[in-house]
């Protein structure tokens, strides 16, 4: 087996088995604050939101630099510094007895652990180029089909363990899957950027100039912006979802739980199809091209959803939109991975996730009030349009 390829099976496995592990107790937070002793249903509420948002909050702010950091001391690096990052802070969460420690273990979480922009940056300089989007893709998908295995992992977990078993039980497979990567996966060094011998203030000079960098890249700026608004959209209106099955079924009021949960599962189940299929045609058409046609058909499954008049009409757009929201994803990060130097590739996959991260919370923050101001059926109209007016302001980028 080619180089690349052995290091693309590796990666790919270690994403599997750590989205999985993730996706096992994200879930299940307001279990785990009950047996913490939290009985007010309030506050559990609130601090399962905070819990469950805070970690991709802070490895937004942190994504850039580790990236840059692996641009100069090792992408095979980042990786498996993320995953042993995982398996401690997680595997700590087994002794929280407070929220606050959850807390503070979450954030740093975040802020160590963001193994998804290392693992697209090795993949994509392992790589041929004219693979680039389909390899990268490839390893999103492996996180998608995580984030389906599980919650069945976790409810596997709680009918035999506690909830404390899910995070030992992440963290263990956090630490093979870094062992994996750091025996199996193969770097080729010659596309780093020159490095500086270590110190603090060298990495966050290098880091703020990479930034620069990637500023006045048009490529890399649209890539952002529409990444950044299809995952605004997202936040924005997932939280909704149940309202607008409301709206929307005529049967029983018994069925809506379900129904909605329908509507979650069609999502994932696309992405596992769509994404490999837009990296494919990303390296075939242009990524710039793709990236477009995903969010131009983002934004209309969106404002489509707004219009259904009834469940069919709104889980045929639900099936629409999970077919075109994953072009955005493998769009974005194959675009900025095509029109920046290796020397810059982690720092800009990083800058890319970062976007990805901060639309997601503004969106899930503001998605409430949206729905308060305007109305349900308005706000999934209004989150489509905010994708339609990403694409105008980003027009002007050239592959």
């Amino acid at each position: 087996m080619k180089g690349w390829r052995r290091t693309f099976w590796v990666v790919f496995v270690a994403n599997l088995v750590s989205g999985a592990g993730l996706m096992s107790f994200l879930p299940y937070f307001p279990t785990l604050l009950e047996g913490l002793g939290l009985e007010d249903e309030r506050a559990i509420a609130v601090w399962s939101g905070i819990l469950f948002g805070v970690a991709p909050l802070s490895a937004a702010f942190s994504g850039p630099l580790w990236g840059s950091v692996g641009d100069r001391y090792g992408r095979k690096l980042m990786v498996v510094r993320s995953l042993f990052g995982l398996a401690l802070f997680v595997g700590l969460m087994t002794f929280a007895r407070t929220p606050w420690e959850l807390l503070a273990l979450r954030v740093a979480q975040g802020a160590f652990s963001g193994y998804m922009p290392p693992s697209l940056t090795l993949v994509s300089v392992s790589a041929p180029r004219d693979r680039v989007g389909q390899v990268t893709s490839w390893i999103q998908t492996a996180s998608t089909l995580g984030t389906i295995l599980g919650p069945l992992l976790g409810v596997f977990l709680l009918e035999r363990l506690d909830v404390h078993a899910l995070f030992a039980a992440t963290g263990l497979g956090a630490g093979a899957s870094g062992v994996l990567v750091l025996v199996f996966a193969r770097e080729d060094a010659s596309g780093r950027a020159p490095a500086e011998p270590f110190a603090l203030r060298a990495v966050l000079g290098a880091a703020w100039r990479d930034l620069r960098a990637l500023g006045a890249n048009p490529a890399v700026r649209s890539a952002m912006a529409l990444y950044a608004a299809v995952h605004f959209a997202l936040g924005a209106t997932q939280p909704l979802t149940e309202f607008l099955v409301e709206a929307t079924w005529r049967g029983a009021p018994s069925e809506i739980e379900r129904l909605t949960g329908a509507l979650f599962s069609v999502l994932a189940v696309t992405a596992i199809v769509a994404t490999p299929a837009w990296g494919w045609a990303g390296d075939r058409f242009g990524h710039r091209s793709t990236l477009r046609w995903a969010s131009v058909s983002s934004s209309l499954a969106l404002i489509a959803h707004a219009l259904a008049p009834s469940y069919a009409w709104l889980f045929a757009t639900r099936l629409l939109f999970g077919l075109a929201s994953p072009g955005a994803s493998a769009s974005a990060f194959g675009l900025a991975a095509t029109t920046t130097e290796r020397e810059q590739r982690g720092a800009a996959l990083g800058a890319v996730f970062s976007a990805r991260c901060l639309a997601l919370a503004a969106g899930s923050f503001l998605g409430g009030s949206l729905m308060g101001l305007f109305g349900i059926r308005a706000s999934f109209a209004l989150a489509g349009a905010a994708i339609a007016l990403a694409l105008l302001a980003g027009r002007g980028a050239r592959q």
